[in-house]
């Protein structure tokens, strides 16, 4: 038998919502640690054995990585101890579950990307589970949506809040009446597993856009300065004496706009951005060639054992010229939004920390803000390069801990 669990109100409800014929979808959107994702799982398994036997239901994360992370990580272990029997093929992302004689088969699907959507087309679904759903693409979940075909199938939503002006904001949680769909907007108070001092904690890590969203839960338009939370005179620090156990160089290319490359060293599991390299043609009164890069570049790294060299990937011509020098290149990846919120987990959390020496990174972080006059999360296409590249860096560190534990997934592109 599962140890008993204490469920609140609010998740008390979405656990017996399919119980009535009334709705046809549920959405679960508010703060982070708002316990959603796990009542919401626990739900969806219990309505899928009870109600089918022999189908095929979706489970949705923005990869699947993620979504092993996010939900399944405690979820399985909780429905084994309810009584069913859950068997997982890592390598055909499927989940078999039996449960008092009906057997179900669990496909996994990650919506990282527009591409997505083809890997879910064909499929035939009586229910589909979608955490995070507004980080994934329309097209992925609207194709979700669409295979959902079985007689008396429902969908199951879950997502933190974007801006206003996300398209399943307006589509989904505006129209939910009329879509059928039952939306409960949850805070971290209707977590009954989360005590006072952890919420202080989780409250205390965020602030501005950030703050509003992840621990408010209110959808939000995106103002003022991206890092709000960050202080030069406090935040940034000397560099530090003694070794370095990594270094690896990150690449923000441009020829009529500013390039800026960042140096960073590993200490004691903290990456430290110890020294820049930032040329302005505008300034300067001319462009610098792609040998003229590479040969500034071989001059930041300063004879340093470089590990790995994170470039724009829109500068192929520079990647190449790289390579040719015998620097490992890994072309970033480019997802602003994530990237952005990536970096700013990193910095606050100290897993990244620039050093004062970077002038030009602390110049820009003072000046980098969102653009307010679009409907969606970008920032201004200005004093951004530094910003680029530390993004870049920030992304590539998280994809490489997707491997073990990391707070956003990303594709990997050698």
């Amino acid at each position: 038998m599962a140890k008993p669990i204490r469920f609140s109100t609010k998740q008390a409800r979405v656990l017996s919502w399919w119980y009535r014929d009334e709705w046809e979808a549920l959405i679960c959107d508010g703060a982070v640690r708002s316990g959603k994702t796990f009542s919401m799982g626990v739900s969806f398994f219990l309505w899928a054995q009870s109600r089918f036997d022999g189908q095929q239901f979706g489970l949705c994360g923005k990869t699947i990585g993620s979504l092993r992370r996010n939900l399944l990580a405690e979820l399985v272990p909780y429905l084994r101890r309810l009584g069913m029997t859950v068997r997982e093929k890592r390598t055909e992302n499927l989940l078999t579950v039996r449960y008092h004689g009906r057997e179900n088969r669990f496909l996994l699907f990650g919506g990282k990307d527009e591409s997505s959507a083809a890997l879910i087309q064909g499929s035939t679904l009586a229910g589909v589970f979608l955490d995070e759903t507004a980080l994934m693409p329309r097209s992925f979940v609207e194709q979700a949506i669409a295979r959902c075909s079985v007689p008396g199938s429902r969908l199951w939503f879950n997502c933190n809040p974007e801006g206003p002006q996300h398209w399943f904001y307006q589509e989904w949680i505006l129209k939910a009446e009329e879509r059928r769909a039952l939306r409960l907007h949850f805070t971290m108070e209707d977590n009954p597993g989360l005590s006072a001092r952890i919420r202080a904690r989780y409250q205390s890590a965020y602030s501005g856009v950030f703050y509003r969203r992840f621990v408010l839960g209110e959808w939000t338009a995106a103002q003022g300065l991206i890092y709000d939370f960050f202080e030069p005179e406090r935040d940034a620090v000397e560099v530090l004496e003694g070794p370095f156990s990594q270094w690896r160089i990150s690449v923000d290319y441009g020829t009529a706009n500013p390039a800026s490359f960042g140096l960073w060293g590993q200490k004691d599991g903290v990456w430290y951005r110890t020294e820049e390299y930032y040329y302005d043609s505008h300034k300067a009164g001319r462009q610098r060639t792609d040998a003229e890069y590479a040969d500034d570049l071989t001059r930041l790294a300063a004879g340093r054992d470089i590990e790995r060299v994170i470039v724009d990937p829109s500068a192929a011509s520079f990647i190449e010229v790289l390579r040719r020098r015998g620097f490992r290149v890994i072309r970033a990846d480019n997802a602003v939004a994530d990237g952005i919120r990536t970096t700013a987990d990193m910095l606050r959390s100290g897993r990244l920390v620039l050093c004062r020496s970077c002038t030009d990174c602390l110049r820009e972080m003072s000046l980098y803000c969102w653009d307010e006059r679009g409907g969606r999360d970008a920032p201004r296409k200005e004093h951004d390069h530094a910003m680029d590249e530390m993004r870049y860096f920030a992304m590539d560190l998280a994809g490489e801990q997707e491997c073990g534990f990391a707070a956003v997934a990303v594709e990997r592109r050698p």
